[in-house]
């Protein structure tokens, strides 16, 4: 077994290592920070499958969905194994740990590593769903965020980009040198061109979430009253011209209104429910690329501390409102709102207040630096408190097995 002394390499916010003890320790702390359900979950559990369940909210969906619904099924990722010269992917390291986690608390949860976006991968999820859990699925969660897309029906292939659409964007945004020393910078960003928005709807969009329920139906696995629901993020006006009303943006408004054309087919269907569960703000693999989205996230936890809600903790009120644990409540638009918290006059006024003032000498008095730091380090299994980084640790943690 491969064993190696691993400190962290990084080209701005990524990293070219993971840390699988990091990983398998950050996934322990998150199982941890999940409130236990009121009572004693009993019997099997429900069905569920979570699409992208390797990292950030879809990490935080499974555990969530194992501690607080007892869940078991299908969760799918697409992580890259360890080779001779690199770690395997952070979501390698963190599925191996969630899948102990499921092991323990007696919950058949199978982990598969493959492209959602392809048909193969929808038929083999079916036919596990067909052989292995009764032939019927009661939840879905997806959470996919790709900058590429190959669309199985016709073979085209489509980019997502991050641009605004109108005009160029600038914005200040957050960087840390080699030494971890925080700079302000502004950037700007050129507006969408040709088929950029098109492009970033076919990959960020809903089109692929509606064709995983599309194959689903089509076997006949979807339960009486099946609910899905897709992650999406909305976010501060402080950052909207490159998110909310940029191409990512339009990819979620296309989310959206495929969770509303979804609910009501599946609602005549089999008596079900198609929403968004729009999430708060949080350091991510996936929001550390959007320019303006490191300084938001670091601004927003000076101003408000412990009282920025993590990503376990907002899934757990998903589940319980997917589950009828607590009320589902909608918005005007048919969303669950998970941001409540992020969004308030009195919090939005006090981050955009700091973002106005924030400049290389201020920010350290501003945002806590620290704390997003260390975040960006833990995304790879680094910075995690309780772990020994002298100690050589294996890297070649196999995947998962799902041996019946």
């Amino acid at each position: 077994m491969s064993e190696r002394v691993l400190v962290p390499r990084n080209r701005g916010f990524l990293f070219l290592d993971s840390h699988p003890a990091g990983c398998r320790q950050l996934v322990a702390d998150m199982w941890q920070a999940c409130p236990a359900p009121a009572g004693v979950l009993e019997g099997d559990g429900p069905v569920a499958l979570v699409i992208g369940s390797s990292a950030g909210y879809g990490l935080a969906a499974t555990l969530a969905g194992l501690k607080r619904a007892g869940i078991r099924g299908i969760a799918m990722s697409f992580e890259k194994a360890p080779t001779v010269r690199r770690t395997a992917t952070a979501g390698w390291y963190r599925t191996a740990a969630t899948a102990e986690i499921a092991d323990t608390a007696g919950r058949d949860l199978v982990f598969l590593n493959g492209d959602a976006f392809s048909d193969s991968m929808k038929e083999q999820v079916a036919d596990l769903i067909e052989q292995r859990f009764d032939g019927r699925l009661d939840y879905l969660i997806y959470s996919v965020a790709a900058p590429r897309r190959t669309d199985p029906a016709t073979g085209a292939a489509y980019a997502s980009v991050l641009k605004p659409i109108g005009q160029a964007s600038c914005t200040k945004t957050l960087v840390f040198d080699d030494e971890g020393v925080a700079e302000v910078r502004e950037v700007e960003t050129g507006p969408a061109e040709g088929d950029d928005v098109e492009q970033t709807v076919a990959v960020m969009g809903g089109a692929d979430w509606e064709r995983w329920i599309d194959h689903l139906a089509g076997r006949g696995l979807l339960a009486d009253g099946f609910a899905t629901a897709a992650l999406s993020y909305i976010g501060s006006s402080l950052t909207e011209a490159i998110y909310r009303q940029g191409t990512i943006g339009a990819a979620k408004a296309h989310l959206e209104a495929t969770a509303r054309n979804l609910n009501e087919r599946l609602g005549k269907m089999v008596g079900g429910r198609a929403v968004t569960s729009v999430n708060g703000a949080a350091v991510t693999q996936s929001s550390t690329a959007i320019p303006g989205i490191a300084l938001y996230t670091g601004l927003l936890r000076g101003v408000l501390g412990d009282g920025l809600v993590p990503p376990i903790r907002q899934l757990a009120a998903l589940w319980d409102q997917l589950t009828g644990a607590a009320p589902l409540v909608l918005d005007d638009e048919g969303r669950i709102r998970l941001d409540t918290w992020e969004l308030t006059e009195d919090v939005q006024s006090a981050v955009a207040e700091r973002w106005e003032t924030a400049t290389t000498a201020t920010i350290a008095d501003l945002a806590d630096l620290d704390w997003f730091h260390n975040e960006v380090q833990r995304l790879y299994g680094f910075s995690v408190p309780g772990v020994d980084y002298s100690a050589a640790v294996a890297t070649d943690i196999p995947w998962p097995d799902h041996a019946p």
